[in-house]
């Protein structure tokens, strides 16, 4: 007989992308984090009128989807979503194909949302020393509490409610207030999207503004340059990716780099240029020749990066080729990349794999499976670390806010308060970000951000092994050289080497091979 699963009561479903999403949970912050489990308690859930059942939609792709048992009006709908106390049960029904790693993976997913929600409510009641817990007037908190009842009240598609709370959210939660004011209003933005884009109660679906999400302006990618400039995040992947091809390239004479999403966007290839200096500088001979292949969509871009690195390569006399292959990562095949004999190939993603995620577990799984036919010596892999990909919308959501109120603190230890600096960066490429993972679903939520020991599953399914990054001593002195505030961390996790704001972390590197 099928296990029953009992749904957390104050979640429903997400019709349209089989998504589990928070409903009227009723949070009070003013009691311990350890109250969130309460909302989990399965034991006393009362039935209702649906049940979940797993479909094999397809060999790799297994969802959760709703089956009303009796039709309901509008109104009963909206009579189970207005309170906390509210439940939803249901069952699941297992198919032959369905395996015991399902029920592990449902388990697990369910269990990082019930975390995600406790760890950022600690944060946010004062587990760490932020701007929330420095309001002695109570407003921070105050602010906290709204967001979770808005973003409540928006899963709930509860327009009317959700407006209410989002017109007071919009006066509280200013551009230019405090470090958490600032990444409340991003929220409040991600919010507004997506209650615009739900339809009414008893209705289903939520489409992603993908044209809107996918946009690249004049601003955001003044936004980028600033980010690298300023915070360490980026050019701390660089780093660690680096010296990890250096250590690939030791002693070889003919080498090559395929690089994933192609320097992120940013107009100069910064990663590239230090490591042509680095390989001209190392002891011994250098390369014969390096050639270098970016992966992407604009040709135009990167061929301007390509001449860039060309004329930067001959001032420094390094033979180097340049190859572009215009395709999404998704669409790539070993075939596209040209690889000769006697060369040592690596392959370097800077934060841009979290991209191909997608509901079916199985999308990415392909893609890394093609990259192991090329057989790389080093694959890189650096990835914001934190839970933005979880089933549940409320615990992406807390999740999501923990992580950026981290970020936002980081800059408001660096800059000062009014510098545009800031405001540009917060506002044209963190709030993109931030707003991406609350209002999108589907193709359009790009921003699926997930935890440095997901990464590894995933890996180690595709082919690839480990290779522990010992560098730990080097990278603080990078750190250090880097003169930024204090607050930043660095620590070594199962040989990924992960970056943290006061102990939050922000981004890991790992390194890989084909077993």
């Amino acid at each position: 007989m099928a296990p029953d699963f009992q749904c957390p009561r104050g979640f429903y479903l997400d019709d349209k992308n089989n998504e589990v999403i928070g409903l009227g949970l009723g949070l009070d912050l003013n009691f311990s984090a350890a109250g969130f489990y309460s909302f989990f308690d399965d034991s006393t859930s009362e039935s209702s009128s649906c049940t979940w059942s797993i479909s094999d939609e397809t060999r790799d792709q297994k969802r959760l989807k709703k089956t009303p048992v009796n039709d309901e009006s509008n109104g009963s709908n909206s009579s189970r979503c207005s309170g906390g106390n509210n439940r939803i049960t249901g069952s699941l029904n297992t198919l032959p194909r369905l395996q015991f790693r399902d029920h592990i993976w449902a388990y697990t997913q369910r269990y990082s949302a019930i975390e995600a929600m406790e760890e950022a409510a600690l944060a946010m009641m004062g587990g760490e020393e932020t701007e929330v817990k420095d309001q002695g007037n109570g407003d921070g908190m105050k602010l906290v509490q709204q967001l979770i009842a808005c973003a409540e009240a928006v899963a709930c598609r509860d327009k009317v409610h959700a407006s209410a709370l989002l017109s007071e959210l919009r006066a509280n939660a200013l551009v230019f207030g405090t470090s958490f004011q600032r990444v409340a209003s991003c929220f409040v933005q991600g919010l507004s999207d997506r209650l615009a884009l739900v339809q009414s109660l008893g209705a289903v679906g939520v489409v992603g503004p993908i044209t809107k999400s996918m946009a690249v302006t004049s601003e955001k990618a003044e936004a980028l340059s600033l980010v690298y400039e300023i915070c360490p995040q980026i050019q701390f992947g660089h780093f660690i990716a680096n010296a990890s091809i250096l250590e690939a390239f030791e002693g070889e004479s003919l080498v090559h780099v395929v690089d994933l999403g192609m320097t992120l966007g940013l107009p100069l290839g910064h990663q590239w240029r230090n490591l042509m200096h680095s390989l001209t500088n190392r002891s011994g001979k250098p390369p014969t020749r390096l050639r270098i292949t970016g992966v992407g969509n604009c040709t135009e871009r990167l061929q301007s990066i390509g001449d860039e690195l060309k004329g930067y390569a001959d001032s420094l006399k390094l033979k180097f080729e340049f190859l572009i292959v215009e395709k999404n990562v998704e669409t790539l095949q070993a075939k596209d990349i040209n690889v000769q004999n006697g060369e040592v190939l690596v392959i370097n993603s800077i934060l841009h794999l979290h991209c191909v995620v997608k509901e079916s577990r199985g999308a990415l799984n392909s893609v890394l499976q093609r990259l192991n036919k090329l057989s790389p010596k080093v694959f890189i892999l650096a990835e914001q670390d934190s839970s933005h990909n979880g089933p549940f919308f409320l615990g992406r959501f807390m999740e999501a806010l923990h992580y950026y109120s981290a970020i936002f603190d980081s800059l408001d230890a660096m800059l000062p308060k009014y510098d545009t600096r800031r405001a540009k960066m917060e506002q044209f490429f963190f709030a993109e970000e931030i707003k991406n993972i609350v209002s999108c679903e589907g193709p359009a939520r790009v921003e699926r951000h997930e935890r440095v020991d997901q990464w590894r599953r995933r890996m180690s399914r595709a082919g690839f092994q480990s290779v522990p990054i010992r560098m730990i001593i080097q990278a603080k002195q990078w750190l250090k050289k880097f003169q930024i505030c204090e607050g930043y961390t660095i620590i070594e996790e199962k040989g990924c080497l992960v970056l943290g704001w006061k102990s939050k972390p922000i981004i890991a590197v790992s390194c890989w091979k084909c077993s």
